[in-house]
């Protein structure tokens, strides 16, 4: 027994006898014309039904199998697809543009000679292109169709037809028989005329089961009502146009367009409901307010599925049913609405967000301010300028100029954590990231928070130091269990302080300093702006305010150069680095011409005076001169025009700067030293690095997935009353 959604999109059990597993089996191997010497690369999930059908094609001609332990995604994948030996790889169309956007196509392993695909539609264009790809490996690129119902698999497109027929499911299996018929039973026999698709052959199942008693029936249907429509050709082709049911099929889920309407009506709107594959249409008779984000939720789908239109009155037939195809009109007409409110939602999760919220009223941090700006920027290429400022109601509607290219905090945080990535590695003198990091932290609270410490909101201005302290936490897990003993300097976040080294295990390698520095530095602020005088003045005066904190700080500057701390490590204190801190703020507060010129003279001579008190050498003064120019950019450079996939790698380095940095070392030290990576010194670098790197996006997304994921499902579990997780059928 399989796993489908059936029609209802209710989960239903398919009856399976052991000859309809056999004959699918047979009939594949046989189309397919599967050889004892094959080997089947299967990425395929085996409680899906196009998974076991390709286990058990292969098993019925003794063919091997390489079950696939990894993403197609994950590092490596391509070199152990060759190890394999493989000959044959089957997936769905998601699995080929996974594929395609990491060159695969243009690098597939030799022994690959036949590619299928099923599990959905594949877009024209690309059937031509992977069918282009293996003709010219004088391979074979097989489209398949078919639904649980039929143990698999129902047609295929002969692979020398898919260049000139790249639209077609093609003709039935051997064994198995396909034709049309109208919605009044009668067949359909000319070639173009749209009917149902209806299959018979020893394959089909012998019945639904969705009780225990259900198990003991024996075979009830003799063919299958597909559920979609089609045309067959002149030369016996066929092709899906669309589905008879109200049913659409998105992101894996079957959604029911009559129980969304309900689910909605349950909600308060009076809505009809309709769709494809790729998007729900909803019809709203009232107000449209929250309709999209409502169907999303409800539907268990993104939001960017869900299309919403006007309309006063629906149209109906004359016994007063809805008239769907009357409102499918609309979809010309209407414009796709621009929904934010799950992206907020998801971003700022649990929290409760609104459309009258904007990304200032929800307090958000610089992590938050990255991921928004991505997702806008791919949604609606660009965003408008003061965007932090309005409504999510207002961006959605907002018009005008729009902004391009990367904005100069999101480059320089980029470009400041691969200067301490390469510098770790390499000891380059690629001077100051972890300074322009400081820098830029100053920037962002100063940003970001300052209204939680004029109305005197300890908890919130602390709230984004746990997307810090989280991680940093595993990871001093992480040691505490390879040394057998709790880094406890560190874990009171006090290590920086110079009471001990890593050698004694009592703390955590150097480069973790700047995380205490940051936790040091919160509290210092929090102690500051305590009394109210200091609190006005940040209201009232915000530039002077960092002024004031600058002078500060440059005060506190003097105390390592009478108390310095051994071996150098005064640098890595919170009187070394906070007047970079006040350099953030004075570049966030200073608005007008006036006030950058001041911040920048200020710049100027802070910086340089840090590079005097710092040894005086030629590699101070380089890196308090580079941090001068950083300044200035921020002060006066807004953007940076880039190409459009630049700008994508710029914001995707940003918004992972900070997993970056914590977890970058434990490639060279700990992951390549597992592995018994013994490299040349330039082979060892670049690994460290780019493996750093790439370890720190991965951790990223990780934790990304969890907030957007986990989190929201923890606050509504509603979606799965209306869909269920589907076995894709074709």
């Amino acid at each position: 027994m399989l796993e489908t959604s059936g029609s209802t999109g209710r989960g239903k059990g398919v009856r399976l006898s052991r000859t309809a597993v056999e004959a699918n089996a047979r009939a594949i191997a046989e189309y397919l014309h599967i050889r004892e010497s094959d080997r089947a690369a299967l990425v395929l999930p085996l409680h899906y039904s196009y998974g076991l059908s390709v286990l058990h094609s292969h098993l019925a001609r003794g063919a091997s199998l390489w079950l696939a332990d990894q993403s197609i995604l994950a590092p490596g994948f391509g070199a152990a697809l060759e190890a394999s030996g493989a000959t044959s790889l089957a997936g769905v169309p998601h699995h080929f543009n996974m594929l395609q956007s990491l060159g695969l196509d243009d690098a597939l392993p030799e022994k690959i000679t036949c590619l299928t695909v099923a599990g959905g539609a594949m877009p024209a264009d690309r059937v031509m292109h992977w069918a282009s790809v293996m003709k010219e490996r004088r391979g074979r690129f097989v489209v398949m169709y078919g639904q649980t119902e039929a143990t698999a698999r129902i047609a295929y497109l002969p692979p020398h037809l898919a260049l000139s027929n790249p639209d077609a499911i093609g003709k039935a299996i051997p064994g198995g028989k396909l034709l049309l018929e109208s919605e009044d039973g009668e067949l359909v026999s000319d070639a173009g005329e749209e009917g149902e698709l209806v299959y018979s052959g020893p394959n089909i199942m012998m019945g639904y089961a969705q009780s225990a008693e259900d198990l003991r029936k024996g075979p009830e249907i003799d063919r299958m009502m597909t559920g979609d429509l089609a045309t067959v050709d002149a030369n016996g082709l066929y092709r899906i146009t669309g589905r008879r049911s109200r049913m659409s099929k998105i992101a894996g889920l079957r959604i029911g367009h009559d129980a969304l309407e309900q689910a909605l009506a349950a909600e308060g709107y009076d809505a009809a409901v309709w769709g494809n594959d790729q998007n729900i249409w909803v019809a709203v008779a009232g107000s449209a307010e929250g309709v999209s984000a409502q169907a999303a939720r409800l539907a268990g789908i993104g939001a960017q599925h869900v299309r919403v239109v006007s309309c006063p009155a629906f149209p109906r037939h004359a016994n007063g049913k809805i008239d769907y195809p009357a409102l499918r009109k609309l979809e010309e007409t209407e414009p796709a609405p621009r929904t934010l409110l799950p992206i907020f939602a998801q971003t700022f999760a649990p929290k409760a967000v609104s459309s009258n919220d904007s990304f200032s009223s929800l307090g958000g941090d610089s992590l938050q301010h990255v991921e928004l700006l991505m997702e806008m920027e791919r949604l609606f290429d660009g965003v408008p300028e003061g965007w932090e400022q309005l409504t999510i109601r207002q961006l959605e509607t907002a018009a005008g100029p729009k902004r391009t290219g990367v904005s100069t905090p999101i480059l320089v945080r980029a470009l400041a954590i691969l200067a301490v990535v390469v510098t770790h590695q390499t000891l380059w003198p690629v001077y100051g990231g972890a300074a322009a990091m400081v820098m830029l932290l100053g920037l962002s609270i100063a940003q970001h928070r300052r209204d939680a410490l004029v109305q005197w909101n300890p908890g919130r201005f602390l709230q984004p130091t746990l997307r810090v302290l989280i991680p940093y936490g595993i990871v001093l897990a992480g040691y505490a269990a390879a040394w057998g003993q709790i880094p406890w300097a560190s874990l009171l976040l006090i290590s920086n302080l110079g009471i001990t080294t890593p050698e004694t295990h009592q703390m955590l390698p150097y480069l973790y300093w700047f995380i205490e520095a940051y936790m040091q530095i919160s509290i210092l602020v929090l102690l500051l702006f305590w009394v109210r005088p200091a609190r006005r003045l940040l209201s009232d005066h915000p530039f002077m305010a960092s002024l004031c904190l600058l002078g500060l700080a440059m005060l506190l500057r003097l105390i390592p150069e009478f108390w310095p701390l051994q071996s150098g490590r005064s640098q890595f204190t919170v009187p070394w680095v906070l007047f970079l801190f006040a350099l953030g703020w004075c570049i966030a507060f200073a608005q007008s011409l006036q006030q950058k010129a001041i911040t920048l003279a200020a710049a100027a001579v802070a910086l340089s005076a840090a590079a005097y008190m710092g040894g005086n050498w030629y590699g101070g003064w380089i890196k308090y001169m580079s941090l001068l120019g950083v300044a200035a950019v921020l002060l006066f450079g807004q953007r940076v025009p880039l190409p459009r996939v630049a700008v994508r790698a710029a914001m995707q380095i940003a918004r992972a700067a900070f997993m970056i940095y914590l977890l970058h070392r434990l490639v060279p030290e700990a992951i390549m030293p597992a592995l018994g990576l013994e490299l040349p010194k330039p082979f060892t670098d670049s690994v460290a690095i780019v493996g750093g790197i790439g370890l720190g996006l991965a951790a990223e997304h990780a934790m990304r997935s969890f907030s957007r994921g986990v989190l929201p499902a923890l606050r509504s579990g509603v979606g799965g009353a209306l869909t269920s997780r589907r076995r894709p059928s074709h």
